[in-house]
């Protein structure tokens, strides 16, 4: 069996999910969703990157710990695949 690999850009959590991070999942999903189709087996990634000095400075804005901040943005990401039928 035909095996097929798709990923999305590794996305920052400096700030809330948009439009872009929509669109690039999406595209992905649908893509991977079409390879199924033709019989493949299919492995879709996507994730956050948790690290790095935008994000700390974007804690430090929020008033929190850069952990805290992290958990928050990185649920928003996890809680919207879901509402747009992402696989």
């Amino acid at each position: 069996m035909d095996t097929f690999y798709i990923t999305t850009p590794i996305y920052y959590v400096n700030a809330k999910p948009h439009l872009g991070h929509a669109y690039t999942t999406i595209l992905a999903d649908a893509v991977n969703r079409f390879q199924s189709l033709l019989g493949k087996e299919t492995f879709f990634l996507t994730g956050t990157d948790e690290h790095g000095e935008k994000i700390l400075q974007a804690s430090q804005e929020k008033g929190v710990e850069p952990e805290t901040y992290v958990d928050e943005v990185s649920s928003q990401f996890k809680q919207i695949w879901p509402n747009l039928d992402v696989e």
